[in-house]
């Protein structure tokens, strides 16, 4: 333990894993939910050396990944219930199992390097950090109550920057990020300003990460603002309990009209 004690304070870590290979987003915030890094690196080596550069010890790491798929084909138990809770919201699951993704996903590879435990029901703060399953489209609609999913991830840089700037706007209003103090923070705001070819992409990454390891800091901190969907023998996702609100899709932008993305009901749920 260095002399200030670092080693030994708490982080919690987001991963906006490639299913299998490629890019993936990461984002660790403190014991105070503070964001205190986040990037984007490609091999599972590059996520190791990220990690060990952390002053800190990881208590949760939340995974945008399938981590437990024992199922050989068609949807896991966690993905149906994902659809049926949050799929008027426009925020299903996608469906993972053996044969797309082979007998060990990357995400329960990276866990068994990292010695973190995978059942959601071990306690957090003990010796062994505990990783989770996330999905941050229903964590999005949930923890601030939209009417709909934010539409950022798919079209040109014109259709997107609508659900990039509510995206923007809706983590800033997390007070325990403190992103307004993060040295980082300005540079993805600028990107999304004025992005370039493929700029989006790799913003999308970084900022998915974060929602993770706000997941992670509420999984140990407030527990009742999540649950668990699935089952640690089945495969579980950790998302919002189900929404009280209705959903209600967003109107269609006229010809030639840009999106006008869709606006939050009620305050972050931080």
């Amino acid at each position: 333990m260095t002399g200030d004690g670092t080693a030994d304070a708490a982080l919690f870590v987001g991963l906006d894993l490639g299913w299998s290979t490629g890019a993936t987003g990461v984002a660790a915030v403190d014991d105070t939910g503070q964001l205190t890094a986040s990037g984007r690196v490609t091999s599972d080596d590059e996520i190791a050396d990220w990690l060990s550069a952390q002053r800190g010890r990881v208590v949760v790491a939340a995974v945008d990944a399938p981590l437990i798929v024992p199922n050989d084909t068609g949807q896991r138990v966690a993905e149906r219930l994902i659809g049926q809770t949050f799929g008027g919201f426009g925020a299903s699951a996608h469906t993972s199992n053996r044969a797309r993704l082979g007998d060990v996903t990357r995400a329960l590879r990276l866990a068994g390097r990292f010695g973190w435990a995978v059942d959601p029901r071990t306690a957090t703060g003990g010796d062994v950090a505990v990783c989770l399953e996330v999905y941050p489209h229903p964590a999005i609609v949930g923890l601030f109550r939209l009417p709909y999913r934010l539409d950022y991830k798919k079209g040109d840089a014109r259709g997107r920057a609508p659900g990039f700037r509510l995206f923007v706007q809706l983590l800033e209003s997390v007070p325990e990020l403190r992103l307004a103090e993060s040295a980082r923070w300005p540079e993805l705001t600028r990107t999304i300003a004025a992005p370039r070819p493929g700029d989006l992409d790799r913003v999308e990454d970084e900022l998915d990460a974060i929602v993770c390891a706000h997941l992670a800091w509420l999984w140990h901190h407030r527990p009742g603002s999540l649950r668990v969907y699935g089952s640690v023998e089945d495969g579980y996702i950790v998302a919002p309990p189900p929404p009280q609100h209705r959903p209600q899709r967003p109107r269609p932008p006229a010809p030639g009209e840009a999106p006008s993305g869709q606006h939050p009901d009620g305050p972050a749920a931080g």
